[in-house]
């Protein structure tokens, strides 16, 4: 892909009316190019948002429970928290990407209030789009790619920023490893997620406040644009051995110890809050945590740290190594946890802080 430096230029759709089921796409951004004077050209690419995507295909759900849905269309659960509104969980989406809530959106959905879903196959989406539009002009056209954006968090960053969901004829990704800087030495790791930067520009001139769900992005270097053959922004998404944050840190501990996120052990557990907690609550979640799947053991909180009493030692020992292990997971790795000299205590019996 040509890197030589020239303008890009994003140029907003205005006048998209609301979208509803049925409606042709290709037909309403035909209109809509000819509203703002514009005229495709080679190497233009189309940014359009998944939220007129899915309205077109009707992708509605009843807002009957949020949570629900969100299981619904998770492959997996990554993360979870508790907040005012409900437990909140990041997940590996059906649509592809990892995203908090599936994507499932309650905004600016329309006026009977129902929940928009993301389409399983958003490349899919984008080829359809890309059809729709050769439809529209009834005629072929320009060397054009598409862009399905949607919008999610980072990891490391706050805020959140507009991301390639699916893609059409556009090259999502520019692999420049093998290549050289301009000191001539060697890149070994870099790749350009290309798809996903033309995304986030776009969404400097349209997104949720503005109410433009589409724009046109010109001037992007030579080989951006390639054929509808290419693969899709589903190349983009990390699985597998290349999935180093497969779990969030918490939730990789607490499966380790048998409560994966999203299960009912995880509820039964605790689960932790978005907001700061008192020190007895992460001491308290973390003691169930350990005597999870384990037979009767107390737990008792002393000035010199916890100790763990059973009938059996062996139990005692056992769930001693899973507290240690869980009080990491809310942050209170310095806690000394000792088993007790003998047994004080009989099966059944459970004690502060558990309790």
């Amino acid at each position: 892909m040509s890197t030589a430096g020239r303008p890009v230029t994003i140029h907003p759709l205005h006048g998209i009316p609301e979208i509803t089921a049925g409606d042709h796409l290709g037909e309403v951004l035909r209109d809509a190019l000819a509203h703002a004077g514009l005229t495709l050209e080679d190497g233009d690419v189309l940014a359009v948002s998944s939220k007129i995507v899915s309205k077109a295909h009707d992708l509605r759900e009843p807002d009957d429970g949020r949570a629900e849905s969100v299981l619904r269309h998770s492959r997996r659960i990554v993360a979870e928290r508790r907040a005012p509104s409900g437990t909140t969980r990041v997940v590996e989406a059906l649509a592809g990407p990892v995203m908090a809530g599936a994507g499932i959106d309650g905004s600016n959905t329309g006026p009977d209030g129902r929940l928009l879903v993301l389409p399983h196959d958003p490349d899919l989406a984008a080829r359809q789009l890309y059809a729709d539009l050769l439809t529209a002009y009834g005629q072929p056209l320009p060397r054009i790619g598409i862009v399905v954006t949607d919008t999610a968090g980072r990891p490391w960053r706050a805020g959140q920023t507009d991301f390639a969901l699916g893609a059409c004829a556009v090259a999502v990704l520019d692999d420049l490893r093998g290549s050289t800087d301009v000191d001539g030495r060697p890149l070994a790791v870099t790749s350009r997620a290309v798809a996903d930067e033309i995304a986030a520009a776009a969404d400097l001139v349209k997104g949720k406040a503005s109410g433009v769900p589409a724009a046109l992005v010109r001037g992007l270097p030579e080989g951006t644009v390639t054929g509808p053959g290419a693969a899709g922004a589903r190349a983009l998404v990390r699985t597998g051995a290349g999935d180093w944050f497969g779990l969030g840190a918490a939730e990789a501990v607490r499966s380790a110890l048998g409560v994966a996120p999203g299960t009912p052990a995880a509820d039964s557990v605790g689960v932790a809050s978005v907001a700061p907690e008192e020190y007895a609550d992460r001491l308290a979640r973390a003691v169930r945590l350990a005597r999870h799947g384990e037979q009767p053991a107390t737990v008792r909180e002393t000035p010199h740290g916890l100790v763990v009493e059973a009938a059996d030692p062996f139990v005692a020992g056992r769930v001693c190594a899973r507290l240690e292990v869980a009080l990491a997971s809310e942050g209170l790795g310095g806690t000394a946890v000792a088993r007790a000299a003998a047994p004080a205590v009989s099966e059944g019996r459970t004690g502060s802080p558990a309790d």
